[in-house]
């Protein structure tokens, strides 16, 4: 699958840096970085962006975090996202069980080893995740019992940043990067 445009022929040098950067990170290419190149205040806004994401934050440990990611993912259908996020899963202690609840494939209630903060985590980066957003009055409450401010903050905009990404990368056609090939859309 190609993308609907290309990267720039040419680069300008602070931009190839954190491509750069970006490569050593991941270990691939990062195709969304070389095509924002085309743009550079947008390429430098979406790397500050994604430099700040909170991957553990106080009681927020990176698995909740990356449960929020992969479910923003599946939530959006986003290949590319999917694969980034989904990569290496069983590294912050999610199940194939689990997995399989972010994907859609069984009931958050079969599978008995989330938490309730984890389950709320769940359905609130799907509601992040909808089009219209929604958010019912009591589902707020619960979730505001279960996390305090600053959480919850960071559960809204962990999410909202796998929606920007999901966003901005489908209306460039880019294909998966190639980190995972286990997690794909049902």
């Amino acid at each position: 699958m190609e993308t609907f445009i290309d990267p720039p022929r040419r680069i300008s040098f602070y931009l190839k840096i954190g491509i750069w950067i970006s490569k050593r990170i991941t270990g691939k290419e990062m195709l969304p970085a070389k095509i924002l190149a085309w743009y550079p205040k947008v390429a430098i806004g979406s790397d500050v962006l994604e430099s700040l994401v909170a991957h553990q934050a106080g009681n927020l440990n990176e698995r909740i975090l990356k449960i929020v990611r992969i479910q923003a993912s599946f939530a959006v259908a986003c290949s590319f996202c999917i694969d980034m996020k989904s990569y290496q899963y069983e590294e912050k202690q999610i199940t194939k069980d689990e997995l399989m609840v972010l994907q859609g494939l069984r009931q958050v209630e079969e599978v008995n080893t989330f938490s309730d903060r984890e389950r709320l985590a769940i359905k609130y980066a799907k509601l992040v995740s909808q089009t219209p957003l929604q958010f019912p009055r009591d589902f707020i409450e619960e979730l505001k019992r279960h996390f305090n401010e600053r959480e919850f903050v960071i559960l809204a905009s962990t999410a909202a940043q796998v929606n920007y990404w999901a966003r901005l990368i489908q209306a460039f056609g880019i294909p998966p990067a190639g980190f995972s090939d286990q997690c794909k859309l049902n």
